[in-house]
Protein backbone atom coordinates (compact mmCIF):
# COMPACT_ATOMS: atom_id res chain seq x y z
CA UNK A 1 0.00 0.00 0.00
CA UNK A 2 1.31 3.43 -0.97
CA UNK A 3 1.66 5.83 1.95
CA UNK A 4 1.47 9.60 2.35
CA UNK A 5 3.49 11.59 4.86
CA UNK A 6 1.64 14.11 7.01
CA UNK A 7 2.99 17.64 7.26
CA UNK A 8 5.55 18.16 9.99
CA UNK A 9 5.52 14.53 11.02
CA UNK A 10 7.38 11.30 10.58
CA UNK A 11 3.99 9.58 10.31
CA UNK A 12 3.12 7.96 7.02
CA UNK A 13 -0.48 6.89 6.55
CA UNK A 14 -2.03 4.55 3.99
CA UNK A 15 -3.12 6.31 0.80
CA UNK A 16 -6.42 4.41 0.88
CA UNK A 17 -8.68 4.27 3.90
CA UNK A 18 -12.26 3.60 4.91
CA UNK A 19 -14.88 6.32 5.21
CA UNK A 20 -17.80 5.92 7.64
CA UNK A 21 -20.25 8.67 6.66
CA UNK A 22 -23.87 7.56 7.24
CA UNK A 23 -22.81 4.81 9.63
CA UNK A 24 -24.19 4.80 13.14
CA UNK A 25 -27.54 6.29 12.17
CA UNK A 26 -29.64 3.16 12.65
CA UNK A 27 -29.71 1.00 15.78
CA UNK A 28 -30.95 -2.09 13.89
CA UNK A 29 -27.98 -1.77 11.48
CA UNK A 30 -25.40 -1.40 14.24
CA UNK A 31 -24.22 -5.01 14.41
CA UNK A 32 -23.93 -5.23 10.62
CA UNK A 33 -21.92 -2.00 10.50
CA UNK A 34 -19.57 -3.14 13.27
CA UNK A 35 -19.03 -6.38 11.39
CA UNK A 36 -18.30 -4.44 8.18
CA UNK A 37 -15.64 -2.25 9.82
CA UNK A 38 -14.11 -5.27 11.53
CA UNK A 39 -14.06 -7.09 8.18
CA UNK A 40 -12.31 -4.09 6.63
CA UNK A 41 -9.60 -4.41 9.28
CA UNK A 42 -9.31 -8.13 8.57
CA UNK A 43 -8.87 -7.40 4.86
CA UNK A 44 -6.06 -4.96 5.55
CA UNK A 45 -7.55 -1.47 5.94
CA UNK A 46 -5.41 0.53 8.33
CA UNK A 47 -6.90 4.02 8.00
CA UNK A 48 -10.43 4.76 9.21
CA UNK A 49 -12.12 8.14 8.93
CA UNK A 50 -15.09 9.19 11.03
CA UNK A 51 -16.57 12.27 12.75
CA UNK A 52 -18.71 13.25 15.70
CA UNK A 53 -21.30 14.46 13.17
CA UNK A 54 -21.77 11.02 11.61
CA UNK A 55 -24.80 9.56 13.33
CA UNK A 56 -24.26 12.10 16.12
CA UNK A 57 -21.44 9.96 17.46
CA UNK A 58 -22.91 6.69 16.27
CA UNK A 59 -20.25 6.12 13.62
CA UNK A 60 -17.51 6.65 16.21
CA UNK A 61 -19.17 4.03 18.40
CA UNK A 62 -19.26 1.60 15.46
CA UNK A 63 -15.57 2.19 14.75
CA UNK A 64 -14.68 1.94 18.43
CA UNK A 65 -16.43 -1.39 18.90
CA UNK A 66 -15.06 -2.87 15.66
CA UNK A 67 -11.52 -1.79 16.46
CA UNK A 68 -11.72 -3.05 20.04
CA UNK A 69 -12.97 -6.43 18.82
CA UNK A 70 -10.26 -6.63 16.15
CA UNK A 71 -7.54 -5.81 18.69
CA UNK A 72 -8.90 -8.35 21.18
CA UNK A 73 -8.96 -11.00 18.45
CA UNK A 74 -5.35 -10.29 17.49
CA UNK A 75 -6.29 -9.06 14.01
CA UNK A 76 -4.48 -5.76 14.46
CA UNK A 77 -2.47 -3.85 17.04
CA UNK A 78 -3.66 -0.41 18.02
CA UNK A 79 -0.52 1.25 16.65
CA UNK A 80 -1.16 -0.24 13.22
CA UNK A 81 -4.45 1.60 12.71
CA UNK A 82 -4.67 5.32 11.97
CA UNK A 83 -7.97 6.81 13.16
CA UNK A 84 -9.27 10.18 11.98
CA UNK A 85 -12.19 12.04 13.54
CA UNK A 86 -13.61 15.54 13.30
CA UNK A 87 -15.08 18.17 15.58
CA UNK A 88 -18.22 20.15 14.80
CA UNK A 89 -17.49 23.87 14.16
CA UNK A 90 -19.86 24.90 16.96
CA UNK A 91 -17.83 22.75 19.37
CA UNK A 92 -14.52 24.18 18.24
CA UNK A 93 -13.84 26.79 20.92
CA UNK A 94 -10.67 26.33 22.95
CA UNK A 95 -12.58 24.58 25.75
CA UNK A 96 -15.17 23.01 23.45
CA UNK A 97 -12.50 21.18 21.47
CA UNK A 98 -11.29 19.43 24.62
CA UNK A 99 -14.80 18.38 25.61
CA UNK A 100 -15.69 17.17 22.12
CA UNK A 101 -12.39 15.32 21.81
CA UNK A 102 -12.98 13.56 25.12
CA UNK A 103 -16.45 12.46 23.97
CA UNK A 104 -15.03 11.17 20.69
CA UNK A 105 -12.23 9.32 22.46
CA UNK A 106 -14.75 7.60 24.73
CA UNK A 107 -16.92 6.56 21.79
CA UNK A 108 -13.87 5.36 19.86
CA UNK A 109 -12.50 3.63 22.99
CA UNK A 110 -9.14 5.26 22.31
CA UNK A 111 -6.70 7.16 24.45
CA UNK A 112 -5.38 8.99 21.38
CA UNK A 113 -7.04 10.08 18.13
CA UNK A 114 -4.39 9.99 15.44
CA UNK A 115 -5.72 12.93 13.41
CA UNK A 116 -8.37 15.36 14.66
CA UNK A 117 -9.93 17.75 12.14
CA UNK A 118 -12.10 20.85 12.25
CA UNK A 119 -14.98 19.57 10.11
CA UNK A 120 -15.65 22.89 8.36
CA UNK A 121 -15.37 26.60 8.98
CA UNK A 122 -17.71 28.02 11.55
CA UNK A 123 -18.11 31.32 13.37
CA UNK A 124 -15.56 30.66 16.08
CA UNK A 125 -12.09 32.19 15.54
CA UNK A 126 -9.49 29.84 14.14
CA UNK A 127 -7.08 30.94 16.85
CA UNK A 128 -9.44 29.59 19.51
CA UNK A 129 -9.81 26.25 17.72
CA UNK A 130 -6.07 25.91 17.28
CA UNK A 131 -5.55 26.71 20.94
CA UNK A 132 -7.79 23.76 21.73
CA UNK A 133 -5.97 21.53 19.27
CA UNK A 134 -2.58 22.44 20.67
CA UNK A 135 -3.81 21.73 24.20
CA UNK A 136 -5.00 18.28 23.08
CA UNK A 137 -1.60 17.65 21.50
CA UNK A 138 0.15 18.63 24.72
CA UNK A 139 -2.05 16.29 26.74
CA UNK A 140 -1.43 13.43 24.33
CA UNK A 141 -5.11 13.14 23.44
CA UNK A 142 -4.47 13.65 19.72
CA UNK A 143 -1.36 12.94 17.66
CA UNK A 144 -2.02 15.44 14.85
CA UNK A 145 -4.62 18.05 13.95
CA UNK A 146 -5.91 19.33 10.65
CA UNK A 147 -8.88 20.82 8.85
CA UNK A 148 -11.61 19.81 6.44
CA UNK A 149 -13.49 21.68 3.71
CA UNK A 150 -10.98 24.55 3.74
CA UNK A 151 -10.49 26.47 0.50
CA UNK A 152 -7.47 28.60 -0.40
CA UNK A 153 -8.64 31.70 1.45
CA UNK A 154 -9.31 29.58 4.54
CA UNK A 155 -5.84 28.03 4.33
CA UNK A 156 -4.27 31.46 3.92
CA UNK A 157 -6.08 32.63 7.04
CA UNK A 158 -5.09 29.48 8.89
CA UNK A 159 -1.43 30.05 8.01
CA UNK A 160 -1.59 33.53 9.51
CA UNK A 161 -2.48 32.08 12.91
CA UNK A 162 0.80 31.55 14.84
CA UNK A 163 0.35 27.77 15.11
CA UNK A 164 -1.51 27.37 11.81
CA UNK A 165 1.38 25.79 9.96
CA UNK A 166 0.99 22.78 12.24
CA UNK A 167 -1.96 21.65 10.10
CA UNK A 168 -1.22 18.05 9.08
CA UNK A 169 -3.86 17.65 6.35
CA UNK A 170 -6.95 19.14 4.69
CA UNK A 171 -9.85 16.82 3.91
CA UNK A 172 -11.91 17.89 0.88
CA UNK A 173 -14.36 16.56 -1.70
CA UNK A 174 -12.31 15.39 -4.69
CA UNK A 175 -12.97 13.01 -7.56
CA UNK A 176 -12.48 12.83 -11.32
CA UNK A 177 -15.84 14.56 -11.76
CA UNK A 178 -15.20 17.15 -9.01
CA UNK A 179 -11.77 18.52 -9.91
CA UNK A 180 -12.10 22.13 -8.74
CA UNK A 181 -9.31 21.88 -6.16
CA UNK A 182 -6.78 21.25 -8.93
CA UNK A 183 -6.98 24.87 -10.05
CA UNK A 184 -5.71 26.50 -6.87
CA UNK A 185 -6.18 24.56 -3.63
CA UNK A 186 -4.14 21.48 -4.52
CA UNK A 187 -1.22 23.60 -5.79
CA UNK A 188 -1.41 25.72 -2.60
CA UNK A 189 -1.29 22.61 -0.43
CA UNK A 190 1.63 21.18 -2.37
CA UNK A 191 3.56 24.41 -2.03
CA UNK A 192 3.03 24.26 1.74
CA UNK A 193 3.47 20.50 2.13
CA UNK A 194 -0.10 19.81 3.23
CA UNK A 195 -1.50 16.50 1.92
CA UNK A 196 -5.14 16.26 0.84
CA UNK A 197 -7.60 13.65 2.04
CA UNK A 198 -10.22 13.05 -0.65
CA UNK A 199 -13.69 12.21 0.57
CA UNK A 200 -16.31 11.00 -1.94
CA UNK A 201 -13.53 9.96 -4.36
CA UNK A 202 -16.10 8.03 -6.43
CA UNK A 203 -18.42 11.08 -6.33
CA UNK A 204 -20.91 9.41 -3.98
CA UNK A 205 -20.95 6.36 -6.22
CA UNK A 206 -21.84 8.13 -9.47
CA UNK A 207 -18.51 7.30 -11.11
CA UNK A 208 -19.07 3.58 -10.47
CA UNK A 209 -21.91 3.81 -12.98
CA UNK A 210 -20.27 6.20 -15.45
CA UNK A 211 -20.21 4.71 -18.94
CA UNK A 212 -17.02 6.43 -20.01
CA UNK A 213 -15.13 5.27 -16.94
CA UNK A 214 -16.64 1.81 -17.43
CA UNK A 215 -15.15 1.58 -20.93
CA UNK A 216 -11.69 2.33 -19.55
CA UNK A 217 -12.26 -0.17 -16.75
CA UNK A 218 -13.29 -2.92 -19.15
CA UNK A 219 -10.03 -2.60 -21.05
CA UNK A 220 -8.09 -2.93 -17.77
CA UNK A 221 -10.16 -5.80 -16.38
CA UNK A 222 -11.19 -3.56 -13.50
CA UNK A 223 -14.36 -1.89 -12.32
CA UNK A 224 -15.30 1.73 -12.90
CA UNK A 225 -15.05 2.39 -9.17
CA UNK A 226 -11.50 1.06 -9.15
CA UNK A 227 -10.49 3.28 -12.06
CA UNK A 228 -12.02 6.30 -10.30
CA UNK A 229 -10.09 5.50 -7.13
CA UNK A 230 -6.84 4.84 -9.00
CA UNK A 231 -7.26 8.23 -10.67
CA UNK A 232 -7.36 9.96 -7.27
CA UNK A 233 -4.55 7.83 -5.87
CA UNK A 234 -2.22 8.72 -8.75
CA UNK A 235 -1.24 11.79 -6.74
CA UNK A 236 1.64 11.14 -4.32
CA UNK A 237 0.13 13.49 -1.74
CA UNK A 238 -3.57 12.56 -1.83
CA UNK A 239 -5.32 10.05 0.45
CA UNK A 240 -8.68 8.58 -0.61
CA UNK A 241 -11.30 7.52 1.95
CA UNK A 242 -14.24 5.91 0.13
CA UNK A 243 -17.08 4.55 2.22
CA UNK A 244 -17.95 0.88 1.81
CA UNK A 245 -19.90 -1.66 3.85
CA UNK A 246 -20.33 -4.68 1.60
CA UNK A 247 -17.36 -7.02 1.51
CA UNK A 248 -17.16 -7.03 -2.28
CA UNK A 249 -16.91 -3.23 -2.27
CA UNK A 250 -14.31 -3.30 0.51
CA UNK A 251 -12.18 -5.69 -1.52
CA UNK A 252 -12.77 -3.79 -4.75
CA UNK A 253 -11.65 -0.50 -3.25
CA UNK A 254 -8.62 -2.02 -1.55
CA UNK A 255 -7.45 -3.61 -4.79
CA UNK A 256 -7.73 -0.25 -6.55
CA UNK A 257 -4.66 0.88 -4.64
CA UNK A 258 -2.61 -1.49 -6.79
CA UNK A 259 -3.78 0.00 -10.10
CA UNK A 260 -1.58 2.44 -11.98
CA UNK A 261 -3.18 4.33 -14.85
CA UNK A 262 -1.22 4.99 -18.01
CA UNK A 263 -1.09 8.20 -20.02
CA UNK A 264 -3.80 7.11 -22.51
CA UNK A 265 -6.18 6.30 -19.65
CA UNK A 266 -5.50 9.61 -17.91
CA UNK A 267 -6.04 11.46 -21.18
CA UNK A 268 -9.34 9.63 -21.69
CA UNK A 269 -10.51 10.66 -18.22
CA UNK A 270 -9.44 14.25 -18.97
CA UNK A 271 -11.69 14.19 -22.02
CA UNK A 272 -14.58 12.91 -19.95
CA UNK A 273 -13.97 15.32 -17.06
CA UNK A 274 -11.74 18.24 -18.12
CA UNK A 275 -9.42 19.88 -15.61
CA UNK A 276 -10.69 23.23 -14.28
CA UNK A 277 -9.57 26.37 -16.09
CA UNK A 278 -10.85 28.82 -13.52
CA UNK A 279 -11.63 29.07 -9.83
CA UNK A 280 -14.57 26.91 -8.74
CA UNK A 281 -16.54 26.80 -5.49
CA UNK A 282 -15.27 24.15 -3.13
CA UNK A 283 -17.42 21.01 -3.51
CA UNK A 284 -19.05 19.85 -0.29
CA UNK A 285 -21.60 17.24 0.75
Amino acid sequence: MKTVRLLGSASEVPALGLGTWRLGESAPARSMEVAAVRRALELGYRLIDTAEMYGEGGAEEVVGQALAEAIAAGIVRREEVFVVSKVYPHNASASGVAQACDRSRRRLRLDVIDLYLLHWRGRLPLAATLSGFEAMLARGHIAHWGVSNFDVDDMDELWRVPTGSGCAANQVYYSASRRGIEFDLLPWQRAHGVPAMAYCPIDQGSLAADRGIARIAQERGATAAQIALAWVLRHPDVIAIPKAVREDHLRENLNAAQLELGAPELEAIDRLFPAPRRKQPLAMT
